[in-house]
């Protein structure tokens, strides 16, 4: 094995997936959907994909817009009372066909979960039915040897997550010195609060 070519070829595939994928008008309903949320924001996603969803929720707390992640599993176990009135939910999932994911979305629309938000690959996928709005990750190939260890899945999840979070923080109007407020700590900390700009 060339290691050099190889690993080469694992950035390509990763970034191929990511510029394969089809921005459509899905993707402004979703900003607005977030931004215009009457309850909580939520994230959701199981294995590497709630690592995904961990820290989209993570992103969004850091650039103006409260958001706490649920672990799927956990909410069969009580944490699904963290579901209520009004709340957005943005659920990842490769596959689209979850257990856990899929079963936490039914339930939670009767504590009156109003807007799920889907990202998703898979087209014959139950997330894709239970989602009011669907952002399509398209059709992915792994560049693992077995195909089967999500890598470029992951890649595209993490941009498409980061694009919903820096375009919602732009049409809200967050500013370095509101960004400042919520990094009291660390280097970011320190730059949002020096930096003239």
């Amino acid at each position: 094995m060339n290691v050099i070519q190889r690993i080469r070829e694992v950035l390509l595939a990763e970034a191929d997936a990511i510029r394969a994928v089809q921005v459509t008008s899905a993707y402004e309903q979703a900003v607005l959907a977030l931004r215009d949320c009457r309850g909580k924001v939520l994230t959701t996603g199981m294995g590497k994909a709630g690592h995904v969803a961990h820290k989209f929720a993570a992103t969004l707390c850091s650039t103006g817009t409260p958001a706490a992640f649920i672990h799927p599993g956990e909410a069969a176990h009580g944490d699904l009372g963290l579901i209520g009135p009004n709340d957005c939910i943005v659920a990842l999932s490769t596959s689209g066909k979850t257990n856990e994911i899929i079963e936490m979305l039914e339930l939670g629309r009767h504590l009156g979960l109003q807007t799920i938000i889907g990202i998703t690959s898979h087209p014959d996928s139950r997330l894709r039915e239970l989602s009011d709005v669907l952002l399509d990750m398209g059709v992915i190939r792994e560049p693992c040897p077995l195909g089967l260890t999500p890598s470029a899945s992951i890649a595209v999840m993490l941009a498409i997550t980061d694009a919903l979070a820096l375009t919602l923080m732009e049409l809200k109007g967050v500013t370095k010195h509101d960004y400042g407020l919520r990094h009291h700590g660390g280097y970011l900390g320190r730059k949002a609060r020096t930096d003239n700009v």
